[in-house]
């Protein structure tokens, strides 16, 4: 047993009753155990790797020595907390705090928590080993990148020391077996694994505090070393691998390093999934990582970070750098080879206005977006330059405090469950708060219609047929008059509330006790209320007509067309009780159309009768809450609302005495 007993806190939310593997406080225990002058005068505890009640934590981390804590906006407060309570309860600790959440100025964050004796700023490896190695003198002098306050309340501040070029020199925890300890005192758990295969980011997105963290250089871990730690997670049978990398497709041997991973699944099954970060230019390069992933299934579908498709907008973030244009050309491509993509869009960015937003959307579905864009919220980091008083100023920022949930996130707490929480913004100079509150409440719309698919079908075929633009058809949903649309009406003011809500503080998901107990996308909980309530015919019947106003504003008459499309799209939702298959008859081609321009093909819509055959049984649920968690949750980033197995018959091999079943 060693002389100094140390404690390392990290504390990952759970991801599907999965795990992660503290791989920061693991990077800080195996340089310690490499380079420390006695390395068995150390002897570290298993680490706080998820959230556990305050008591439990703190009794875990009884008779430490030393506690360090790596912090993030999602483990904050619980950290503090814990820290608090073992303060009190032995003085004597030694509590040192690191992570992003860490502020670069730091004298008031220190203040406000004085049973904290240390901070850290950015790379931990060596500082930590530092403080391990200047234990029990406290003599901190000298050593880089903390700050701290004097007994007597002066505060002390060291630079920045300089990043590890080299990153041969950092351990690697899953190498050096720091895990093995952990994995076998928690045999129940299915881990995730959080993976570097390099350092830095040449970027400076106003929104991240990745750039301003790691100063734009990007520093490699050798090859040799990540496929090695690759096999590690085969043998140890990770089935999600997480990379840490802010642009992952950035380095020419990104394409070598997705080749081992996917011939290693190939080999053993494992890791089944690879998630990253793509870099932000789309290169050529970045096309051959994502397909390559996508082909051998470690990826589900590509991200499309674009972040916003205004150029002022682009600028005020500082991404104008980075080539919408290739994104592009990069989801065009995707899209005619069968690769799913999603879009990122934040909204509420400094610059970005009500219209400018709502015209990007627009732009980007035109561009063949059709599986999903994800609209998140802007919060801010206390390091990124957003975070800068001066910053927020300038663009007339307004935050306000939020809980933060999940995603589809459980709503069970314990007794003594911590809140965290983060800045979000709700207004803009740009954006007032009216129009945040528009723009929130459009954005699920859009989400509810187009990538839940619930009126996709008609809105692409009135895209196609009339020329409309995307907005133009998307606000026919949130400007007209709904006294005659009661459950469109209903809707619209469920978003509309839920923005106010935000706006007021609460969070950004919708609860319900009753639908899986865990919390919602507002989009995807009108979805659920739609079918459980039975109004899922109201709602196309609604659409419908007003769709139709819309048309007759404009003096075209396609009420055929319109009518088969609405009819074909409710017909194809997926709902759960299903006992008989359907067979619809349609006098345009529509599905064959529908799905082209999905493909981003163009072929004729042509008015030549077609018999469907919707297989509805195959994969029914026959509970609620399997077509809850099945259907609704799961197919939540596919939107994977319509039924699949759609078999359309030709007018020529249509027998006149089959029934019709609509």
């Amino acid at each position: 047993m060693g002389d100094v007993r140390v404690g390392l806190v990290q504390i990952n939310n759970s991801f599907s009753n999965q795990n992660y593997l503290p791989y920061s406080v693991g990077l800080l225990q195996a340089y310690a155990q490499k380079y420390a002058r006695t390395p068995d005068r150390y002897e570290f505890l298993l680490p706080v790797y998820r959230r556990l009640p305050i008591d439990a934590a703190v009794q875990h981390l009884e008779g430490a020595d030393i506690v360090a804590f790596s912090t993030y906006v999602w483990n904050i407060k619980i950290s503090l907390e814990i820290a608090k309570r073992l303060k009190q309860q032995a003085p004597e600790t030694l509590i040192v705090f690191g992570g992003p959440q860490v502020p670069d100025r730091a004298e008031a964050f220190l203040r406000q928590h004085p049973f904290i004796d240390l901070v850290c700023h950015n790379e931990g490896e060596a500082v930590f080993l530092d403080i391990l190695e200047n234990y029990p003198a406290n003599t901190w002098d000298g050593i880089g990148s903390i700050s701290f306050l004097l007994p007597e309340g002066t505060f002390v501040h060291y630079p920045r020391r300089d990043r590890i070029e080299d990153l041969s020199l950092i351990p690697s925890p899953y190498l050096e077996g720091v895990f093995e300890p952990l994995i076998e005192a928690n045999p129940q758990e299915q881990w995730i694994a959080l993976w570097e295969t390099n350092r830095g980011c040449p970027f400076s997105c106003a929104f991240c505090d990745w750039g301003s963290a790691t100063q734009s250089k990007v520093y490699k871990f050798d090859l040799e070393r990540l496929q090695r730690e690759v096999d590690w997670f085969a043998q140890q049978k990770i089935q999600f691998v997480f990379c840490c990398d802010a642009n992952f497709g950035i380095l020419p041997r990104d394409l070598d390093i997705a080749q081992y991973v996917a011939d290693t699944k190939r080999k053993y099954g494992y890791p089944a999934a690879l998630s990253v970060q793509n870099t932000k230019n789309a290169t050529e390069r970045s096309y051959q990582v994502q397909k390559l992933l996508a082909d051998s299934g470690l990826n589900k579908g590509v991200t499309i970070a674009m972040q916003s498709l205004d150029t002022e907008t682009l600028k005020s973030i500082k991404r104008h750098n980075i080539s919408l244009a290739s994104f592009q050309e990069l989801q065009r491509r995707f899209t005619q080879d069968n690769v799913e993509t999603y879009t990122d869009i934040i909204l509420g960015l400094p610059g970005e206005t009500y219209d400018s937003f709502v015209e990007g959307v627009s732009r980007a579905i035109e561009n063949g977006q059709h599986n999903r864009i994800q609209f998140n919220n802007l919060s801010i980091l206390p390091n990124a330059e957003m975070g800068d008083p001066e910053y927020q100023q300038e663009y007339g920022m307004v935050t306000v405090e939020s809980r933060i949930v999940n995603i589809h996130g459980s709503l069970v707490e314990s007794k003594d469950e911590i809140y965290e929480t983060q800045q979000l913004v709700i207004a803009t100079s740009a954006t007032p708060k009216e129009d945040w509150c528009k723009t929130r409440a459009f954005s699920w719309m859009v989400a509810l219609l187009h990538f839940d698919k619930l009126l996709q079908i008609p809105i692409i075929v009135l895209r196609e047929v009339c020329s409309f633009s995307y907005r133009e058809i998307f606000e026919v949903f949130m400007e007209r008059d709904f006294s005659s649309f009661p459950v469109l009406n209903e809707i619209r003011q469920f978003f509309w509330d839920k923005a106010k809500d935000i706006q007021n503080g609460g969070e950004e998901y919708c609860k319900s006790a009753e639908w899986l107990n865990i919390w919602w996308p507002a989009d995807e909980y009108i979805f659920i209320k739609l079918s459980v309530e039975g109004k899922l015919n109201q709602f196309y019947r609604e659409a419908e007509k007003l769709l139709n106003q819309f048309l007759s504003d404009r003096f075209i008459q396609i009420p055929v067309i319109l009518h088969e499309a609405v009819l074909l799209n409710q017909n194809l939702v997926n709902q759960p009780f299903q006992t008989e298959d359907l067979t619809l008859d349609l006098s345009y081609n529509l599905w064959e159309f529908y799905q082209a321009i999905r493909r981003g093909i163009q072929i004729p819509l042509e008015n030549q009768p077609r018999r469907y055959g919707i297989d509805r049984t195959s994969n029914t649920q026959k509970s609620w809450e399997d077509w809850y968690r099945e259907v609704v949750w799961y197919g939540n980033k596919k939107g994977a609302y319509l039924y699949r197995n759609v078999t359309p018959t030709p007018d020529r091999m249509l027998q006149p005495d089959v029934p019709v079943a609509l």
